[in-house]
């Protein structure tokens, strides 16, 4: 089934305006959840909430939003304030710079969008696309929608261009604020950890070698109770032991993951060598 189309924009920079249409480039909706029932007649539950002042259901216009600047203390806003404080959608992503695409930390990437070209479109699109794709760089921008500001990252895929909404720094926590002690790699394991990387390194990421098997198990045992069957439950897997030794689990990784015919010597290879003819027989060779 081909993409819908969520919405449409105009990617900005300088005096150049691309109208380009936005897509979901992933689906939530795959993802398996579940409903609450009563556990008694198997009815859903209605969500319900309590004052926990008064411990009496509230009704939804009752409710109103509270930001909590103190321990249990709050200051209230209407709908109507809370409105004024949006920020106004403008149907435009406005690249503000470009700079390297490595010089972007995943770790602020978030929702991803595919963006294609829009009527009029279709050339401006493809010139920023290969320019990106030939600068070895990302367009970096601001895009207002459902009421707020985002930082978004355009950047080359394949042949098109994604559009990445990105975190800002305060929604990041830098790794300093995490105890890491210092250790000293000795250059034997260092060594041993890169015949390892090797032994187990591919050309590039693909995405299909990787399934979701605790997807497929939650599948499977929805189909079995649709059908009135049973599951059998499983025991979960013992631990681990302990890895004492780090030179020694380098090694044992390394001989496991090695191919068999790199263990096993062949045949020819494996055949004792030929002995002198009075070793053989067990006679004293005399000299000549």
């Amino acid at each position: 089934m081909a993409a819908r189309s969520i919405a449409s924009l105009s990617v900005s920079f300088g005096l150049v305006s691309i109208p380009v249409k936005l897509y979901s480039a992933t689906e939530a909706s795959r993802a398996i959840s579940f409903n609450l029932l009563h556990k008694g007649c198997g009815s859903r539950l209605k969500q319900q909430y309590l004052c926990v002042k008064e411990e009496v259901p509230v009704a939804r216009e009752d409710m109103v939003k509270g930001y909590e600047f103190a321990k249990d203390q709050y200051v209230m806003f209407t709908p109507e304030e809370l409105k004024a404080l949006e920020e106004a959608g403008t149907h435009t992503a406005d690249i503000t710079e470009f700079v390297p695409i490595e010089s972007i930390d995943p770790v602020y990437f978030d929702k991803a969008y595919y963006l294609a070209p829009d009527k009029g479109g279709a050339k401006p699109y493809a010139l920023l696309a290969k320019a990106l794709r030939e600068s070895k760089r990302c367009a970096l921008g601001r895009w207002a929608a459902r009421g707020k500001q985002y930082i978004v990252m355009i950047r080359p895929v394949e042949d098109g261009l994604m559009m990445q909404q990105l975190l800002y720094a305060g929604e990041v926590r830098s790794i300093k604020e995490i105890d890491i002690p210092k250790t000293e790699v000795k250059d034997t394991e260092l060594k041993l950890a890169h015949q390892l990387i090797e032994q187990q390194a591919s050309a590039k990421f693909d995405p299909a070698a990787y399934t979701d098997d605790v997807r497929a198990r939650i599948e499977a045992a929805v189909q079995k109770k649709v059908e009135g069957q049973e599951i059998t439950m499983t025991e979960a897997p013992e631990g681990g032991a302990q890895v004492i030794d780090l030179m020694e689990a380098l090694r044992a990784s390394l001989e496991k993951k090695a191919p068999a015919r790199a263990r096993e010597a062949p045949a020819e290879a494996r055949k004792p060598p030929k002995r002198a003819q009075g070793e053989a027989t067990g006679k004293k060779v005399a000299k000549k």
